[in-house]
């Protein structure tokens, strides 16, 4: 009688159910959503949307995604572009180019990858792709 069974549920932020590609599931191709999205499974191919991409401690992308906030456990290769946050968890294992706004490792983590950052960096601009060719491999970061 007073339950709040009634009051509509919110979607996500962004207008939309959340995505999900469960354990066991391969797919190869691209992908492109107004909602989250989590991975499990196994994606080669890119992953665009307009709101946030997890991928669980088991799974893994191959390819290019772009998002507004990731949260990764499982493994990366390729091109990631991340408009607001990039947290990686201790599972994680992120290889490629990254360009994001704000980065948070959790100790454990592997980041074997070419890190553009800050407020500069966009996801829409061929600029950090230029900066990263430009930088020097194997070499320790210097502070300035």
């Amino acid at each position: 009688m007073f339950s709040d069974n009634k009051k509509p549920r919110p979607m996500t932020e962004f207008g939309g159910q959340p995505n999900r590609i469960e354990k066991n599931t391969k797919i190869k191709g691209n992908i492109t959503s107004e909602a989250d999205f989590r991975i499990d499974g196994k994606l080669e191919g890119n992953v665009k949307t307009s709101g946030k991409v997890v991928i669980g401690k088991d799974g893994y992308i191959n390819g290019k995604v772009e998002c507004v906030n990731a949260d990764i456990e499982g493994k990366f290769n390729g091109e990631l572009l991340v408009n607001d946050l990039l947290s990686l968890k201790a599972s994680a294992i992120i290889e490629g180019t990254v360009s994001v706004s704000k980065l948070a490792v959790e100790p454990g983590a592997t980041f074997n990858a070419a890190c553009t950052m800050g407020k500069g960096a966009t996801t829409t601009a061929s600029a950090p792709a230029q900066r990263l060719q430009s930088t020097k491999t194997n070499e320790p970061a210097k502070v300035s």
